[in-house]
């Protein structure tokens, strides 16, 4: 059936429409879900809205706040029984380029999943400080020499994951979240043997709202590349 964007979201009613609207204009074969947590600032009601004018627009609301990783995991298993052949993770707040997209797609057409990397040759960041950028390279690091596998960029969510990939490595065993959900994932790909590929991409730090990063999802990622290596 193609490709689904999955896009989870807490209160970015001012992010959503505008980044929907921007992927959607610009690749015409694609479909978007949006896994809503029950927005207080009523994000779910307004993409709801649009999905009248919009038929490649879909949006899956959750009772509550769960965190980043079972949302994903919820957007995955929505697409599964939806007939999608493979899914790209993407932020709500334009840090993931639309623009980048075509990179991560075009990959895709010849890899089990694909890694959109700040940390190869043409990728970056914009808009961050250098403690951010020490911590974020640092994990990466610090990820590869205990796992044991080459990527550069082990922490970032923009990703696509064929369906192959994510029924192989199964989803009912997936248990991080945050930047350990991100780096369960790849490692879980590669220990299977799946091909994967790192494009360069630009990040660039949210346009509006406030960042849903905290010492604690940070601190989880630490412990939880040791967990994930058993």
């Amino acid at each position: 059936m193609g490709t689904l964007v999955v896009i989870p979201t807490y209160n970015e009613v001012e992010n959503i429409g505008g980044i929907t609207d921007e992927i959607l204009s610009l690749y015409k074969d694609i479909e978007i879900l949006v896994v809503d947590d029950s927005s207080p600032d009523g994000t779910g009601q307004l993409v709801s809205e649009k999905m009248n004018s919009e038929d490649r627009l879909h949006l899956l609301s959750r009772k509550e706040k769960e965190g980043l990783g079972k949302a994903y995991l919820a957007g995955f298993k929505w697409g599964i029984e939806n007939g999608f052949d493979s899914f790209v993770e993407m932020d709500a707040d334009f840090s993931h380029r639309p623009v980048d997209l075509e990179k991560i797609l075009e990959a895709g057409r010849n890899n089990d999943f694909v890694i959109g990397s700040r940390y190869v040759e043409g990728g970056g960041v914009r808009n961050w400080g250098w403690i951010r950028q020490f911590i974020s390279r640092g994990g990466s690091f610090y990820t590869r020499c205990i796992l044991g596998y080459p990527l550069r960029d082990w922490t970032g969510g923009f990703n696509l994951w064929s369906k192959a990939v994510l029924e192989d490595m199964g989803l009912e065993n997936i248990k991080s979240e945050g930047y350990s959900f991100q780096i369960e994932l790849k490692y879980r790909a590669m220990k299977l043997g799946h091909t994967g590929i790192e494009v360069p991409i630009v990040f660039e730090d949210r346009r509006v709202g406030q960042s849903k990063m905290s010492s604690r999802i940070f601190l989880e990622a630490l412990y939880r590349v040791w967990q994930i290596r058993h």
